[in-house]
């Protein structure tokens, strides 16, 4: 069978590798004119990759190609997250979507899976694509954690046993051109489930709500009983006290949410609170996830580089509550930037100084003008050693320096994990 692969990221060569040891003969379809092939596939790069698939008996979508350029090819189109679920040799998945927080909480519910005892494998949009999975040698009574974007979700033909929407705000729009269909592209996951599924949300969230609209499933909001939520600093879930929110190692009250949410998830499988307890006070978070990284003359160096929506950088200036010096900017969606200002100009959020940087540090600045607000600095330089050296000037012992950026780094950086690790290059030994 004759095999394209659209794409050759991550994804796309994990794709290629899997349909290859198939048997198939694959062909590599990529934009990029100078990418180095392996010479065990064909390939069709530059500018007309997307031309004449017909000549292909099958398809392999990778998540950065959107369906509509896939021109007069019905049903010959798939992708990495399609197969695996379609092969799977367990139906015990539960699998996770937001536009924030997804992988702090699908990571948090794999490590109170384990913690329960479960021989548990966790992939998609986080670790290792799906497919790549398959390698553990799956048994029947693992359970899988996938997280899964927007990008990925978009045609997906299968929905899991257990699926969590957390909070969902207007993001991506230069991929797909309108909330309703980023919206339509998380509905995917809940589309196709039966009665006999659970499908979670995030009860405070309207298009949280609308994404698990289309689910069969039995609905449980989380935040809200019946799912768990907080009350009286504590976090319980069917009358039972799961944890002091003291016991939350992650940093800032919006972790809460994700906490809840991975609690109801796995209340699904255990309703051992003892095991959740644990797990939930030895979890630590992830990389580049509003992570102090050390201290140095007494100033905290904090690294939220996975910040790339203007509400996680909200959360991040939230959650860090001493006086900061607050890096802000980077690649310029278009999005709205008036609750990201009047946040920042908040009397009780503490900033020093902002420090704005990349493409958007132009109308960061006029939002922040228009609110009556000129406690900024525009750093136009490319380096993050030069930025940092920058809000150091601004910083005292007692105080932060978090980079929590609330935009995308691809005007400057290749990634938010390169992003991150320049800024941890930059942070002080002791």
């Amino acid at each position: 069978m004759k095999v394209a692969i659209l794409g050759f990221g991550v994804e796309g060569k994990s794709s290629a590798d899997y349909w290859a040891e198939l048997g198939n003969k694959v062909t590599i379809c990529d934009k990029n004119p100078s990418l180095n092939i392996p010479s065990r596939f064909e390939s069709k790069l530059g500018d007309s990759y997307l031309e004449n698939l017909s000549e292909f008996d099958l398809i392999i979508r990778s998540p950065g190609v959107h369906p509509a350029q896939i021109q007069n090819v019905p049903n010959m189109v798939t992708s990495n997250t399609n197969e695996f679920v379609s092969v799977c040799p367990t139906t015990n998945v539960i699998s996770i979507t937001g536009t924030k927080g997804k992988g702090t909480t699908s990571s948090l519910i794999a490590h109170i899976l384990e913690t329960a005892g479960k021989r548990v494998h966790i992939g998609g949009n986080i670790g290792l694509p799906p497919l790549e999975l398959l390698k553990k040698k799956i048994e029947q009574d693992d359970w899988i954690v996938l997280e899964l974007s927007n990008f990925q979700l978009i045609d997906l033909k299968r929905s899991p046993r257990i699926a969590v929407c957390l909070l969902v705000e207007p993001e991506h729009q230069d991929w797909h051109g309108s909330v309703d269909e980023y919206v339509q592209a998380k509905q995917q996951l809940f589309r196709w489930q039966s009665e006999e599924d659970i499908a979670i949300y995030y009860s405070n969230n309207e298009l949280s709500k609308k994404v698990v609209s289309v689910s069969a499933a039995k609905k449980i909001p989380y935040f809200s009983e019946p799912g768990a939520y907080i009350e009286g600093g504590k976090v319980i879930i069917d009358d039972t006290i799961i944890c002091e929110v003291g016991d939350i190692r992650l940093l800032g009250k919006h972790n809460w949410q994700n906490v809840c949410a991975a609690v109801t998830a796995v209340w699904q499988v255990t309703k051992d609170n003892k095991v959740i307890k644990e797990a939930i006070s030895s979890f630590v978070g992830l990389p580049f996830r509003l992570e102090l990284r050390g201290k140095y003359n007494g100033v905290s160096y904090y690294n939220d580089s996975f910040s790339s929506q203007p509400e996680a950088a909200i959360a991040a200036i939230e959650a860090v509550t001493m006086p900061k010096v607050v890096i802000l900017g980077g690649y310029d969606r278009n999005l709205d930037l008036t609750k990201l200002a009047k946040t920042a100009i908040a009397n009780d959020a503490g900033i020093k100084k902002l420090v704005l940087i990349g493409a958007s540090s132009k109308r960061l600045a006029d939002a922040l003008k228009n609110e009556g607000y000129e406690n900024y600095i525009v750093d136009s330089s490319k380096s993050l050693a030069d930025i940092v050296a920058t809000a150091k000037q601004y910083a005292v012992a007692g105080d932060a320096i978090v980079l929590s950026p609330g935009f995308p780094s691809f005007d400057m950086f290749k990634n938010f994990e390169d992003r991150g690790i320049q800024f941890n290059k930059e942070v002080p030994k002791q």
